[in-house]
């Protein structure tokens, strides 16, 4: 596993993107303007897509949030995951969410930089649950998520995403959870591991 890093905008390669203040010319300045905005809350609505796609294993609509390259790097507290292109990620995130799993993944606190018409970076905060059923396994923690973006026919895209855990905590359970409700049990895939 690779060394840690700092978290900050430079190593994690995120530079200002265009000014977040309302322009001094005329109404099609304030077009681009509002164009910004709308861009930056698709962003938004982007990234929380993406982690209700995970969470209910929607590998469907997942796989329209992403490039077709995109590059994903999740650093963890006792793993590194790299993977290159949208089918490859699809298929691993597949067996991670499967009837035999429980995720819970909260990002919030948006850095969005929009650096012009079709790209854009952000960073997230994350704050996830995740029990793996069938080993009495329970990890959870924080992360901070950077990602890059592109505008591909009007729509934004997540061409790059990593992570890497502030912390991180495995625990064993001493028993099975007692779900009330377990929507991964039924519509998640066959556990493969």
């Amino acid at each position: 596993m690779s060394e840690r890093q700092v978290l900050n905008k430079a190593n994690l390669g995120i530079t200002d993107g265009l000014p977040l203040q309302a322009s001094t010319g005329g109404i099609e300045e304030l077009r681009r303007d509002i164009q910004r905005l709308m861009d930056i809350e698709a962003i938004k609505q982007l990234k929380y897509a993406y982690f209700r796609c995970v969470d209910t294993a929607n590998l469907e609509e997942l796989g329209t949030l992403f490039h077709e390259d995109v590059s994903v790097n999740f650093v963890g507290g006792t793993y590194e995951w790299k993977i290159q292109g949208k089918q490859d990620y699809l298929a691993n995130i597949g067996m991670s969410f499967s009837k035999e799993s429980v995720g819970q993944h909260n990002a919030h606190h948006p850095e969005i930089q929009i650096l012009g018409d079709t790209e854009a970076t952000a960073i997230w905060y994350l704050a996830d649950n995740m029990w793996i059923l069938n080993h009495n396994a329970k990890t959870y923690g924080t992360a901070i998520y950077w990602d890059r973006y592109l505008k591909v026919d009007g729509r934004w895209l997540i061409k790059e995403t990593n992570y890497e855990r502030v912390y991180e905590i495995n625990e064993v359970l001493d028993g099975r959870p007692n779900l009330s409700s377990h929507y991964l049990g039924v519509h998640g895939g066959e556990s493969q591991f």
